[in-house]
């Protein structure tokens, strides 16, 4: 069994900040009820049965659809509900469609607590995949895990998500294991880096988790890290953090921020005269970057947890059905999100086969959707996946990217290096 992590003071200071920092305020939560197939209707109360008298089981969808977060977050409902329709459209749970409940979680911790407890206590969920941060998992993931409701991170990728509780996993993989790959590939590419220079949002949990690992592998390669700069991720200057990096002529810069903030440094930087090399971690792994940064998002490296030249059947379709609707290649954060409604259909399914999840009180179907999920093994989008006894995502295939803008600055790719 899974223990809660002890939460350390430092993690309380830190949400602090970023409560203080950010200079939105989170917007009231609306929920929003997605089905095909069947029309919807509310699920039944928690005394009652988990399908009731409703058409549909309810599937909660927990991410930032406002707020400077959205970058992301949009690109996480967009794979949500692709991931409806696929399944829905194979019959769903042996002929019982799902139904996504999203909840807009905003861009802070108050906000996903919300978002979280209305998913929980009124919708009626079985499940929630969400939320779209680490910082956001830290304050939210508890309360799921004390309901007993099952949670799948689909981008929380910070050290410590699974140890939350035995209600948490996460179909994202941890940074630890990701972010070394970009720091290679980028040594692949200039053998003669020497000097790096650091950059990370200190309100954001995942970017102090992520600089940790990017700091750790640039000292285990025998590089220099010559200079580490903090910023916000509401920030939208960056031109003292900048020109610090720069006096120190770093041949790399590692960024872990998100969209946002991270597009308009990687702007600054190249505005102000850096031409080397520049790493972007997980949080700027969005063709959302492109329109911040534009022509000077061109070389960026990023390490990746999906690509869509993968080959299996599920991804076949799911890049099919994402280039239709928006006429380019699918995200990681897509293909995480449609990851994480997969894997709840599959174990609904596979619990159906043993009992009618329909018949099941929904207290009792929340617990045994969490332990047949841990069981599970999964072909997705992302490869075969499969999760340990503590939640942690098993996964096999990683890449590196590097972007490709067009000419008129406009527009990009991700170019995937071999």
């Amino acid at each position: 069994m899974k223990k809660p992590a002890a939460r350390p003071t430092a993690l309380f200071v830190t949400c602090a900040l970023l409560l203080s920092a950010c200079s939105q305020t989170n917007t009231p939560q609306t929920s929003t009820t997605v089905s095909t197939g069947t029309s919807a209707s509310p699920a039944t109360s928690s005394e009652g049965s988990a399908a009731g008298n409703s058409t549909a089981i309810p599937v909660g969808v927990g991410v930032a659809q406002t707020s400077n977060v959205a970058l992301l977050g949009q690109e996480q409902v967009a794979g949500a509900k692709i991931a409806l329709k696929y399944f829905n459209d194979k019959g769903g749970v042996d002929g019982t469609p799902i139904r996504l409940v999203f909840q807009d979680t905003g861009g802070d911790e108050q906000g996903t607590i919300n978002a979280f407890n209305t998913l929980i206590n009124q919708d009626k969920v079985v499940g929630i995949v969400g939320p779209t941060l680490s910082q956001q998992a830290f304050s939210a993931d508890p309360i799921a895990d004390r309901a007993k409701v099952p949670v799948l991170g689909p981008s929380n990728t910070a050290k410590g998500i699974p140890q939350i509780g035995d209600y948490v996993a996460r179909v994202s993989a941890p940074v630890a294991v990701v972010a070394p790959n970009a720091v290679k590939a980028a040594l692949k590419q200039n053998p003669n880096i020497k000097k790096v220079a650091v950059f990370f949002a200190q309100n954001d949990a995942f970017s102090k988790s992520e600089t940790e690992t990017f700091q750790t592998t640039v000292k285990d390669m025998g590089l220099e890290l010559a200079t580490v700069q903090k910023f916000l991720t509401t920030d939208t200057d960056f031109q003292s953090q900048a020109t610090n990096a720069i006096n120190v002529n770093p041949d790399l810069i590692i960024i872990s921020g998100l969209a946002a903030d991270g597009g308009n440094l990687i702007k600054q930087l190249r505005e102000l005269g850096y031409k080397g090399a520049i790493i972007g971690g997980n949080g700027l792994n969005t063709s959302n970057l492109f329109p911040v940064c534009k022509a000077l998002c061109d070389g960026v490296l990023i390490a990746q947890a999906y690509s869509p030249e993968y080959e299996n059947e599920v991804n076949k379709a799911f890049r099919e059905a994402y280039r239709a609707q928006f006429k380019k290649e699918p995200p990681q954060f897509s293909a995480q999100a449609f990851t994480g409604v997969q894997v709840f259909v599959e174990s609904l399914k596979a619990l159906n086969a043993q009992s009618k999840v329909s018949e099941k009180p929904l207290a009792e179907l929340r617990t045994n959707l969490n332990q047949q999920l841990l069981r599970g093994k999964y072909d997705t989008p992302l490869g075969e996946i499969s999760f340990t006894p503590e939640g942690e995502i098993n996964q096999k295939e990683f890449y590196v990217a590097r972007i490709k803008m067009e000419a008129d600055g406009n527009n990009g790719k991700f170019e995937f290096l071999k």
